[in-house]
C-alpha cells in the first residue's frame, strides 16, 4: 500500500526557514524549486509563465531562467507590480538571458501557448481573491493549454484547500489531500497525489487489514 506524505504549510514554512538557516541562501532554493518544475514536465512549444510578486512569482521568474538556457523563449505575465528580492533578481536574469513580457490585459485566456505555469500565489495564501489576481487565474481557468501549478494551485489554502491536482514540490499539501474538484487544470510533480475520497479509502482497507488480522492472532493465541 502506497501512502502519501502530507506536509502543513507552517511544516514548509520551518523546513524553508531551517535549510536557509543552515547556509542554503533562498534564491538558491528559489532555483531548486524552478528546475523541479522543468524536470517534472516535459515543456513543449509556447510557454508562458504567470507570475505574482511573492516568491511564488519567483519560481516562476526562475523557470523563465531555467528555459531561456535550455532553448524556449518563455512569456512572462505579471499580474502584480512589485517583487521578492529573489523573485527581482531572477527576473532581470530571465529577460537578459531573452524572455518575452506581455501584459495580462493581452492575456487572451493564453490563446497561442502550448503550457501556463501558474507561479501566481503559493502555499502561504489566505483570504479571497480579487483584482489583478483573480482576473489573472480566470484567465487561466479559460485557456486551452496545458497548466502547471507551482507548489499549489493558486488561491487554495495550503491547509484546507479547494481543489483537484496540483503540482506539489517535494511533499503534498494537507489542502491539497482535502481538495475537491475545481476547473483549474494543473499536473502532479515529484509526489502521488490522491483526492480525499481515495484516501478515505485507503485507511479505510488497512483499518480492515489490522482488523483481520488481530482477528487472526486471537484465533491463533486461542488454539
Amino acid at each position: 500500500m502506497e501512502f502519501v506524505q502530507v506536509v502543513s504549510v507552517e511544516n514548509m514554512r520551518k523546513s524553508d526557514a531551517r535549510t536557509i538557516a543552515e547556509h542554503t541562501p533562498s534564491a538558491e532554493l528559489m532555483y531548486r524549486a524552478a528546475q523541479g518544475i522543468f524536470n517534472s514536465a516535459k515543456f513543449v512549444g509556447r510557454v508562458a509563465i504567470v507570475c505574482g510578486k511573492g516568491n511564488n512569482g519567483g519560481d516562476g521568474y526562475a523557470l523563465a531562467c531555467i528555459l531561456c538556457k535550455n532553448g524556449f523563449t518563455p512569456t512572462i505575465f505579471r499580474a502584480s507590480d512589485g517583487f521578492s528580492k529573489d523573485g527581482l533578481y531572477y527576473y532581470k536574469t530571465a529577460m537578459s538571458l531573452g524572455a518575452e513580457e506581455m501584459p495580462m490585459s493581452q492575456a487572451a485566456a493564453f490563446t497561442g501557448f502550448d503550457i501556463v505555469v501558474d507561479c501566481l500565489l503559493g502555499t502561504g495564501f489566505s483570504g479571497e481573491l480579487k483584482g489583478e489576481m483573480l482576473e489573472a487565474i480566470e484567465q487561466i481557468n479559460m485557456t486551452n493549454a496545458y497548466v502547471i501549478s507551482a507548489d499549489i494551485n493558486s488561491g487554495i489554502n495550503g491547509d484546507t484547500g479547494v481543489c483537484s491536482t496540483a503540482v506539489a514540490l517535494g511533499y503534498s499539501k494537507a489542502g491539497e489531500v482535502l481538495a475537491v474538484p475545481s476547473s483549474v487544470k494543473a499536473m502532479t510533480m515529484s509526489t502521488p497525489y490522491r483526492c480525499a475520497a481515495e484516501v478515505f479509502l485507503l485507511m479505510l482497507c488497512y483499518a480492515l487489514i489490522m482488523v483481520f488480522m488481530m482477528l487472526l492472532f486471537n484465533l491463533e493465541t486461542i488454539k
